[in-house]
């Protein structure tokens, strides 16, 4: 993690400065490092949670670092297409949008 500021206190470091901390350190320091999962790995598995739990206020950036972490475009329609029918059709038509815009941007 490169970036002048890192993701914890970009996401909530203003406001929550221990879990900006244990965000830093612990997820994106330590378990996001272990050598047993790649980091493209991760990002599918963290993708596929965040669909499955209907949790589109993550899904954004989770879908950029997939990409930045080699998950192609089409890899990710797909993982969504097979959730819609293991987590419902609403979760998957809400990632493919969020999806499309993360895309654009790149």
């Amino acid at each position: 993690m490169n970036e002048m500021q890192s993701y914890g206190q970009r996401a909530m470091g203003q406001d929550a400065h221990k879990l900006a901390e244990v965000t830093d350190k612990v997820l994106f320091g330590d378990i996001w490092e272990r050598r047993e999962l790649s980091k493209r790995d991760r990002s599918v598995i963290t993708v596929a949670a965040l669909v499955a739990m209907y949790r589109l206020e993550q899904l954004p950036f989770h879908l950029n670092l997939a990409l930045e972490n080699g998950v192609t475009k089409g890899e990710l329609i797909e993982v969504i297409t097979h959730l819609a029918f293991y987590s419902g059709w609403p979760s998957a038509a809400s990632a493919i949008k969020l999806l499309s815009s993360a895309a654009e941007q790149d």
